[in-house]
Parts: structure tokens; C-alpha cells; sequence
């Protein structure tokens, strides 16, 4: 038995590799609860995919949200599949529990690991070592929008970006103390000012105001072409990064292709009041394409695994988990993605032996 808290955690694995990735992450995280032995986790399966939805209509039942409101946090795989519109499985799962419960804040750590290799000329381990703080309520994303005269010669879709001093106010205060916590103490607030004159304009002014409450912490802006950039050439130059939510959406699948995969890139939507329950998933996506060809990285949802328990409150374990993972890939025990040809379970057994050792 454990000797400390236990922590009731949903598991949606949903679609495509979700469910490979997931089963590898609880079987982690169930091994180095049991190794460190100060605290139990609890896991309840919600089966809501696009089966679900195909089958009755919707991806989760009308009390979805209130059934995940009885967990400490939520463990998602992802979401999506071929013979359904990505904006409905997008609207119908993820962003339907990111919203209402408030996940204001997608955080996305990117690192080059031990053992993996950056496109990127001389980059090493250390070089690129950055957390993109993303707006995960509105924006680009608010949902507001529609169309109309649908099929004419004159047909109009708007997709309006919502910026409130509210929204941006609270992640901009979450970046700078994200930033305040790393060493450097460096935030590079992101933007398109220039063009976008008017929400960006206030995403601007309101990071300036933000600021003077933390002078320890160096800032700069950069427009979001240019970012791109910058990744790019200056990787080292960068830490702490806060964008808009189609922004870091986009420079975020940068940062983990520079850093040798996407599939080691993890996520954590957080509700930072912690009124209600944050949610954790690799940013992968469903990758249909090598769905149950057993070759799916489980890297990402062990990193994902590893920043679930950072937010509860086991730094020890978070800390334990992540460099058991870089272990792993140190001793080049990688899937294809990274240039290796490990199975998916062939490097789970290796992360669980591993996390055997802290025993």
C-alpha cells in the first residue's frame, strides 16, 4: 500500500495511437508509484472517441464535464480520425473540456533529449531548452464566427479572434511567473501587432503593464514571422515563450520537430486556479497512419505523465519519471521517429526497468 495521497486521475484515450500511448503511460506511471511508494493513483477509462460519436451522436455524454470534475486531473491521448471533419472531433472532445473547465493555460516544455539528435546543425542537448506558454481560451480559437449564403458564388465564413484584457491579463501573468520560476529568467512575449491592430495591439499593451509587477524578469518581443526565425537560428537565444493561441499552436509543433520529434512533445492545459481539473496529452495527435503498428513514441505521454505529477504536487516522481525516460533514450533504445527501431512496448519494458532502479 502506498504511505501517501491517492490521486483519482481520468484516462480518455479516444483515438488512433491515443490508446497505444495511453496504456504505455499508465503503466509508467503505475511503476513509479509503486516504486517511490509515497502516493497512489487511481485511474478511470473513459471510453468517448470517435466511435462514440459515430455511434451515438456525440463524443462525451451531457454530464461528461461533471464526471470529470470528480478527478485530480485528466489524462488524454487524442483525438480525430480520417472519415470525420477535424473540427468536429476538435470541437466535440478537446476543446469541449478545455473551455468549460477553464484550462486557460497549454503549456508546452521542449527540450532536445540525451541520446536524440536536432535537425538542427550544431544543437545540442542544453541549446534549445524552452516552455511555450499558449492562450488556451480564446483568441484565434474562441469559436465565434460562422457562415452564411453556404454554397453561393458569395459565400461568407468569418472566424472572428476574441482578445479580452481579462484573458490576456491572466496568461500573460502566468508566462511571466513560468519565466520567473527558470533559471534565465528571460520571456519572449510573441505577436502580430503590426497587422493585427487591434487584439494584438491590447496583447501588446497589456504585456508592457504585466511586466512592471516582475523586473527580474527580462523580456523582449518578437513578431511571429520572425520567431520562426529565430527558432530556427538562434535556438539558444530563447527560454520562455507566451503566444496567442494559434501562434504557439503553430510554433509549438516547431519546437518539437526542431527538437528531433513531435512525438516526444508533451501538453498540459491547466486551470491554474485549480477550481477545476487540468488536462495532460502528448500533442502528437491521433497518427493514423501508424495506428497499430505498435511504433507509436511513448515519450511524449511519459513527459506528459511526468508534468501531470509536477501539477499534483510529486515534484520527486515527476523529476524520477523524466530522467528515467532520458536514460532510455540515452541508450539509444528509440522508436523510428527518432531514427531508431524500437517497438513502442520495447521501450515502455525500458522505461519500466528503469524505474525499477529507484527501488
Amino acid at each position: 500500500m502506498s504511505s501517501g495521497k491517492t490521486y483519482s486521475i481520468a484516462a480518455i484515450p479516444a483515438d488512433g495511437i491515443g490508446p497505444e500511448v495511453i496504456d504505455a503511460g499508465i503503466t509508467a506511471l503505475d511503476a513509479v508509484s509503486k516504486a517511490l511508494n509515497t502516493f497512489k493513483l487511481d485511474f478511470t477509462t473513459y471510453d468517448w472517441s470517435t466511435k462514440t460519436y459515430k455511434e451515438t451522436g456525440k463524443y462525451m455524454p451531457d454530464d461528461g464535464l461533471e464526471e470529470l470534475k470528480k478527478h485530480d486531473a485528466i489524462l488524454f491521448g487524442a483525438v480525430g480520425a480520417p472519415d470525420v471533419p477535424d473540427h468536429i472531433s476538435l470541437w466535440g472532445l478537446r476543446l469541449a473540456i478545455c473551455q468549460p473547465l477553464q484550462q486557460y493555460a497549454n503549456v508546452r516544455p521542449t527540450k532536445i533529449f540525451r541520446g536524440t539528435d536536432s535537425p538542427l546543425r550544431r544543437c545540442q542537448p542544453g541549446d534549445l531548452d524552452w516552455v511555450i506558454v499558449r492562450e488556451n481560451s480564446e483568441g484565434e480559437y474562441a469559436g465565434q464566427g460562422g457562415r452564411s449564403h453556404v454554397g453561393k458564388p458569395w459565400e461568407i465564413a468569418t472566424e472572428t479572434a476574441i482578445f479580452s484584457r481579462h484573458g490576456v491579463e491572466r496568461i500573460m501573468r502566468f508566462a511571466f511567473e513560468t519565466a520567473q520560476k527558470r533559471p534565465r529568467k528571460l520571456l519572449t512575449v510573441v505577436t502580430k501587432s503590426n497587422a493585427q491592430r487591434n487584439g494584438l495591439v491590447l496583447w501588446d499593451e497589456v504585456a508592457k503593464i504585466v511586466a512592471k509587477n516582475f523586473p527580474d524578469v527580462t523580456v523582449d518581443k518578437m513578431l511571429v514571422d520572425a520567431m520562426t526565425a529565430r527558432m530556427v537560428l538562434k535556438p539558444e537565444s530563447l527560454d520562455t515563450i507566451v503566444a496567442t493561441n494559434l501562434h504557439a499552436d503553430v510554433l509549438s509543433d516547431l519546437a518539437a520537430a526542431l527538437a528531433g520529434s513531435i512525438g516526444i512533445a508533451p501538453t498540459s492545459n491547466l486551470d491554474p486556479t485549480r477550481e477545476n481539473p487540468s488536462m495532460f496529452e502528448p500533442i502528437h495527435g491521433s497518427a493514423f497512419d501508424i495506428t497499430g503498428k505498435g511504433i507509436a513514441n511513448p515519450v511524449a505521454t511519459f513527459w506528459t505523465a511526468s508534468e501531470m505529477l509536477a501539477w499534483l504536487g510529486e515534484e520527486e516522481a515527476s523529476k524520477k519519471l523524466l530522467e528515467c525516460v532520458e536514460l532510455v533514450c540515452e541508450q539509444g533504445i528509440l522508436t523510428p521517429d527518432l531514427g531508431g527501431k524500437a517497438t513502442t512496448k520495447e521501450v515502455t519494458q525500458a522505461v519500466i526497468d528503469q524505474i525499477s532502479k529507484l527501488t
